[in-house]
């Protein structure tokens, strides 16, 4: 598999991407051991891209849950990875309080 931009944005410069979140793994990072790495699957390509918190662009908690739809550029540097990840599905910020 190369870089050669098959699929639309494989090699970075396709700009935004839509996925939907398929995975999260717990690394076992941060204060309390539970910061984790995500999979987001490409919705026109279905080509799979990690992603760990840092990526995740929002105010407050950098925070996903799998089935969540975003929109994410993948990594000029690192195909595999995608970067400037942002929620599409907003939650109600009642739901984090129950």
């Amino acid at each position: 598999m190369s870089g050669s931009g098959e699929g639309g944005g494989f090699d970075g410069s396709g700009g935004p991407r839509h996925g939907t979140i398929v995975d999260r793994r717990p690394s076992g990072g941060g204060a309390s051991g539970t910061v984790g790495s995500y999979v987001v699957r490409d919705d026109d390509d279905e080509r799979y891209y990690n992603f760990d918190y840092r990526q995740i662009v929002t105010e407050g908690f950098r925070t996903i849950r799998t089935g969540e739809h975003v929109r994410f550029h993948i990594s000029a540097t690192s195909p595999g990875q995608a970067e400037f990840v942002i929620r599409l599905d907003q939650p109600d910020p009642a739901e984090y309080y129950r």
